[in-house]
């Protein structure tokens, strides 16, 4: 069981920041992918982003690109996700998921093993 809890969500106005954090717990070491994913208000949860948990490599949701870069502090088992110009549209909740198995689609939602409860971002226009 991996234990994941998201931290750094507030309300911010469009052009602002955020960053947001997910601390792993448990049986971390069986991780091999992180992501995150958000869902706005009568919208299905979608992909955002994710990283490959031994080689860095990473994914972004074309909406996002440029804009967020998600990053791993494996020592800390940490993943964080930083969020520049943010837009309205970028309000949502944002949970961090992790994946235990090799070789799997990490912008697919059922690729993820473990969801953390999610943080809530709003920015205002």
């Amino acid at each position: 069981q991996v234990h994941l809890v998201e931290a750094g969500g507030g309300l911010v106005q469009a052009g602002g920041s955020l960053r947001l954090s997910c601390a792993a717990s448990g049986r971390t070491f069986s991780t091999v992918a992180m992501g995150w994913f958000r869902q706005a208000p009568g919208k299905e949860q979608e992909f955002v982003a994710a990283i490959n948990w031994s080689s860095c490599s990473t994914f972004y949701a074309d909406s996002v690109k440029g804009r967020f870069t998600i990053s791993r502090d494996k020592a800390k088992n940490t993943m964080y996700m930083q969020m520049n110009s943010l837009k309205p549209d970028d309000t949502a909740v944002y949970h961090c998921a992790s994946d235990s198995t090799p070789g799997t689609d990490m912008k697919r939602q059922n690729s993820y093993d473990f969801w953390g409860q999610g943080t809530q971002v709003t920015v205002s226009s």
